[in-house]
């Protein structure tokens, strides 16, 4: 390939930059994890799918020197964050298949000492399918098989996809 040649991740570099992206959550911690914020962004992109930027600040194994650990972190079915995040409904599954084939299992947070990023592509669901629905942030890792959810763990941070 060409070094000149756009490719998607070029593309997706490019999207990133520009920091224009079409909906955002803002997660915010509960009783749990009241240090926890942070965005979750979704951009459109030109290849049928979307593309996710997630940054997020106070994890729970935030003051632990060299600290790594992993968390869950799905779209749930309704954008409602009170009840301590027990009012988001379940994950996203507009195709009712099994965990954790379900259109709202993202990617799992990866935090070091309780900092987390991450970007990547998907194409399971369009922008308008998820606006006002929740992100929400589990207290463990999605194990990728326990039913109906990953044995993920206590909801501590949840925000609500808005159009921007």
């Amino acid at each position: 390939m060409p070094y000149n040649q756009t490719t998607p991740g070029l593309s997706f570099i490019h999207l990133l930059t520009r920091n224009q992206p079409r909906a955002m959550a803002w997660v915010r911690g509960g009783t749990a994890a009241p240090e926890l914020s942070g965005l979750v962004k979704f951009y459109d992109t030109p290849y049928g799918g979307i593309l996710i930027e997630a940054e997020i600040f106070g994890l729970p194994n935030r003051a632990m020197p060299g600290s790594t650990d992993w968390y869950a972190m799905h779209i749930h079915e309704t954008g409602d964050c009170s009840n301590q995040f027990m009012n988001t409904g379940e994950h996203y599954n507009p195709d009712m298949v099994m965990h954790p084939q379900h259109a709202g299992d993202l990617m799992p947070l990866f935090a070091n000492q309780g900092y987390a990023w991450y970007a990547y592509y998907d194409k399971r669901f369009q922008i308008p399918e998820i606006l006002n629905r929740s992100v929400v942030i589990h207290q463990y890792r999605d194990d990728f098989s326990t039913q109906p959810a990953g044995a993920s763990g206590s909801r501590i941070g949840c925000g609500i996809i808005r159009n921007v």
